[in-house]
């Protein structure tokens, strides 16, 4: 639904996110599927089932837009800027190195951009891409924050589309017992606005996105080619593939530096942004599974935050790598007000003793408080008749 709320005036070149759309990929597969699942998986993780698509990265973003374009009527010849990111996309030095020509061509992010704005007949000032793994949407905000905000000459009535796409389960080794069953597939579309619009009211003004990169001793994250690998097929059976380009991730040393990376990118955050961690209402960390933001919520409490940890998004979907924040925005939208946080970490680059870490700090807005005060009054009013 429309609404006929007025966006007081404030700073053109104020930010912040109007609407979050979802696609998810319909066939799911469950947890039955996988022969040699550790006993502790869904305990640590949180995950029964997860979504496997069986459409490219761009037709997914395609439908999220669609869905976008559904509940907001964006008309996409506003949209003056586009930032595609995805985790699914083997970096171009190592598909050059082990790919085909043609397989290799195929892994260019930036190309998959260009084909999306071409498919949807859109004519955008601006189209960027980027792929930092989990961390991609902070980093896909930080670029419409820092980089493409200050020259872009945004107007009232235009908009920004971030896009996350993730089709992980084309490079899963679902071989592998304590990786295989962790990532889902799922696109979001993210439409972002100047705070003074009247075309697309701002529900969250965006007030900083970052991502750095920080040194560890060993890497947790790489590619390989791997044959005889098992596969899921439409029917919900079983394939092999011959030979498979495949990620391959040290889940234990990830999860282990996960929690203390979040809960610092969130103090930092808070701290560079002029606020106090006990005045954050809602803290909605990156969801790499219930265990790890369950040790991240205790981490956060020795960082003094004392607000609501937002954690357990992954039971029918799984990590969804970097559309897990808009992800999870998006099915608590109604929720959040005041001051939210939204630490991520992540792999860094494959091959490499690094590790990745950010955070996005918003607020919510007169027009998304008065929502949440309605939509709190209403329950009252329900509950005591």
């Amino acid at each position: 639904m429309i609404s006929s709320y007025k966006v007081p005036a404030s700073n053109p070149l104020q930010l912040g996110i109007s609407a979050v759309s979802t696609f998810r990929p319909p066939h799911q597969l469950s947890n039955d599927w996988f022969d040699a699942m550790p006993r502790k998986f869904v305990k640590h993780t949180g995950i029964h089932s997860r979504p496997v698509s069986e459409e490219d990265e761009v037709t997914q973003a395609m439908r999220a837009t669609e869905q976008l374009m559904k509940e907001t009527r964006c008309d996409l010849s506003k949209c003056a800027a586009v930032v595609f990111t995805s985790p699914s996309f083997v970096p171009m030095p190592l598909a050059r190195k082990h790919l085909d020509p043609q397989e290799a061509r195929n892994e260019q992010l930036s190309r998959a951009a260009w084909q999306f704005v071409n498919e949807m007949e859109m004519t955008p000032r601006r189209v960027q891409a980027t792929n930092t793994f989990c961390a991609g949407y902070a980093r896909a905000l930080e670029l419409v924050l820092h980089k493409i905000n200050p020259t872009l000459d945004l107007q009232s009535d235009e908009f920004i589309l971030v896009l996350t796409s993730s089709r992980i389960s084309r490079i899963t080794d679902y071989s592998c017992p304590t990786s295989g069953a962790l990532f889902g597939d799922l696109a979001t579309a993210t439409l972002i606005a100047r705070t003074d619009s009247q075309t697309h009211p701002v529900h969250f003004e965006l007030l900083d996105a970052r991502v750095d990169h920080h040194p560890t001793n060993r890497p947790f994250f790489k590619f390989q080619r791997k044959e005889q690998v098992p596969a899921p097929n439409r029917d919900g059976g079983r394939t092999i593939e011959s030979h498979r380009f495949v990620f391959s991730l040290d889940g234990m040393g990830i999860a282990d530096i996960a929690p203390r990376a979040m809960a610092a990118s969130a103090a930092e955050m808070v701290r560079d942004t002029g606020r106090r961690p006990e005045e954050i209402q809602h803290i909605l960390p990156h969801q790499a599974g219930f265990a790890i933001v369950r040790l991240t919520e205790m981490k956060l409490r020795d960082e003094g935050f004392t607000g609501d940890v937002i954690n357990g998004m992954t039971h029918d979907v799984g990590n969804v790598s970097s559309g897990s924040i808009p992800f999870t925005l998006s099915k608590m939208w109604d929720d959040l007000h005041g001051e939210v946080v939204c630490p991520i970490a992540s792999v860094g680059p494959p091959g490499k003793n690094r590790v990745a870490q950010g955070c996005i700090a918003l607020r919510s807005t007169a027009l998304h408080t008065q929502n949440f005060q309605t939509a709190e009054r209403v329950g009252r009013q329900k509950a005591s008749a």
